[in-house]
């Protein structure tokens, strides 16, 4: 588009005028326009103009196409190299271009030539055209011819030349002049002071220019980064981690948006970074003020211009740090979400369960339609939620040594220290159990003929299948489920799919058809013969029913949270770092006898 709004300062509400004429010659960005606004901006750019300030000019435009250079590289734009960090422009769309008192890029300018004429506005940087990808490029103003005639004045008089007064006051006026450029300038930098001297510029603009000299390199063009958001953020984040799963935690378009920006990753630093500039940070790299990036990428900073959008990167590593957590918690072996029945509470008291079984069948509708009441029963469970935490920290030397594995191997190693937590209360409930499976029960059986074969499968079938309810009538549950250790990993699957079991010895008479092929799903822990675990076994296995029918254990969690939560935030004042702290409100309990057995594999 021509007509771009011309504005002082980036500032919305200061209206200069409009642009009429913008185009790209010679790499170098050319607008001319009109001072067609009537605010004080206006006036004041005029004013100042006509009082020779020296403006100069700015454009702000939106990012379409952007490359990250890490620290350490460098890259060649427009003819000159430019060491990271830094942002590469590749393709951008012009917004506005501002009249500024102090730009970027020193070799821009922007002036005033009359009332109603037009104005010279090169840009600090260079859109991107078809024919070539730019991003910083110098521009020297090429004023058109005004539209209104000249303004013709009198010629003067010849002068017979100065005289020996005269050349002895310009003489003074110009050692004056010198010395306070070279006062200005100083030892630092001579390139200034020679081109000052030979300009014939007075030390007001020779301090101007040492001041953009001494300025830290920026980029030099006020952008509105349109393609960097949280989720590219996230996923560039999934794909530095090497997430087992990064297509299920993250959108695809993000994905291919990170891959593209961050050549496959990115590290903590530029993570940072790239936070804290979207938050208004001016700092150019991790290291010149590791407090300041923090601060502006945790919390934002106050004069964050209008327009630019902040990024809360403490969402964006909960984010990331929830997906690394759960990775790490599935990791773990889960053996027990299998087996047990799993529901909500809604705090952490204790809770009650009353027996699934037992007078609730239903009984006969009398003339009349009156239904009887039935009763819970007398028999009860118990259980009850507890929070269980680890706090761990990233600290300086992660930051400095720019290790994003930090933010990715810390949350894992929370989800994975969740997921052995889980199983060692669970375990060590299920295998405390000298009063839950007895021969009282029924649900108990021992000698030499339990081990896990064609025979103990048998018999362990027949105790299950005769267990009766209070009444004494049949239960009604069918066992689903055998439970065993890994020593009774291989004789388990054989017996579940195999079709057939032979027998090597020569004179044993053994059944070839396998009775029990696809009855009962097999299910192997490590926890059940771990000598850390009271009641371990490296014999004993479980014939169990289906959790969902009639549970033998039972796991409740907070609100129906199953995965543990991880928080992010910077650290406190003490500590330059971030700390991470992952918890986890769950409740383990036995329930029902009925519906297990256990047979011990041995006398």
């Amino acid at each position: 588009a021509q007509h771009r709004p011309i504005r002082l300062g980036h500032d919305a509400s200061l209206g200069v005028g409009h642009t009429d004429r913008i185009a790209v010659e010679g790499g170098k960005l050319i607008a001319t326009g009109l001072v067609s606004r009537d605010t004080a901006a206006a006036r004041e750019v005029v004013v100042s103009s006509k009082n020779g300030f020296p403006w100069q000019a700015s454009i702000g435009a939106a990012v379409e196409e952007h490359e990250f250079v890490r620290e350490g590289q460098t890259v060649q734009v427009n003819g000159q190299a430019f060491a990271g960090p830094v942002n590469v422009v590749r393709r951008s769309t012009l917004g506005e271009i501002s009249f500024v008192d102090l730009g970027a890029d020193g070799n821009t300018s922007a002036s005033v030539h009359g009332i109603h004429q037009s104005l010279p506005l090169p840009g600090d940087t260079a859109v991107t055209t078809p024919a070539a990808d730019t991003t910083t490029a110098a521009a020297t103003a090429t004023p058109e011819k005004s539209a209104t005639p000249p303004v013709i004045q009198a010629a003067a008089p010849e002068s017979a030349g100065p005289t020996v007064a005269e050349l002895r006051a310009a003489a003074a006026v110009e050692t004056q002049r010198i010395a306070a450029i070279r006062q200005v300038c100083g030892k630092d930098h001579p390139i200034i002071e020679a081109k000052a001297i030979s300009d014939g510029w007075d030390a007001t603009r020779a301090e101007l220019e040492v001041l953009r000299a001494a300025r830290p390199t920026a980029p030099a063009v006020h952008v509105r980064d349109s393609g960097l958001t949280p989720a590219t953020l996230e996923a560039a984040c999934i794909l530095a981690g090497k997430h087992s799963e990064p297509t299920k935690v993250c959108d695809e378009q993000a994905l291919t948006a990170a891959d593209k920006r961050f050549r496959g990753g990115i590290s903590l630093q530029e993570l940072l970074l790239e936070a804290a500039w979207a938050n208004g940070a001016t700092a150019r790299t991790f290291k010149s003020d590791p407090r300041q990036i923090l601060r502006a990428a945790f919390s934002g900073m106050g004069g964050v211009q209008a327009g630019l959008s902040t990024i809360d990167l403490g969402g964006i590593l909960s984010n990331v740090a929830n997906k690394f957590l759960l990775d790490g918690f599935n990791a773990v072996e889960r053996v027990w979400r299998n087996i047990a029945a799993v529901g909500p509470v809604s705090d952490f008291k204790a809770i009650t369960r009353y027996r699934l079984i037992g007078k609730d069948q239903y009984e006969k509708v009398a003339p009349g339609g009156e239904i009887k009441h039935g009763t819970l029963g007398e028999i009860s469970y118990k259980n009850q939620a507890d929070t269980y935490g680890l706090m761990l920290s990233i600290d300086r030397r992660d930051l400095i040594n720019d290790d994003l594995g930090a933010i990715t191997l810390v949350p894992r190693k929370l989800g994975r220290g969740a997921g052995l937590k889980i199983n060692d209360v669970f375990w060590t409930v299920f295998l405390n159990h000298a009063t839950f499976f007895t021969a009282a029960n029924k649900n108990l059986l021992t000698g030499a003929d339990t081990a896990l074969s064609i025979d103990g499968l048998t018999k362990a079938e027949q105790a299950f299948l005769e267990q009766v309810d209070p009444e004494g009538k049949p239960l009604g549950v069918m066992p689903a489920i055998v439970l065993a250790p890994p020593s009774l990993s291989a004789i388990g699957t054989q017996l579940f799919k195999s079709l057939e079991l032979r027998e090597t010895t020569a004179n044993a008479k053994y059944p070839v058809a396998n009775p029990h092929q696809g009855k009962f799903r097999v299910e192997i822990s490590r926890y059940l013969s771990n000598p850390q675990y009271p009641g371990n076994s490296s014999k004993a296995w479980y014939l169990l029913a289906d959790p969902n029918d009639l549970p033998a254990i039972e796991v409740v969690f907070l609100n129906g949270q199953e995965a543990p939560v991880i928080e992010t935030a910077e650290a406190d004042f003490a500590t330059l770092g971030v700390q991470m702290r992952g918890y986890h409100d769950f409740g383990v309990a036995l329930q029902e006898p009925r519906s297990a057995v256990k047979l011990k594999g041995e006398a």
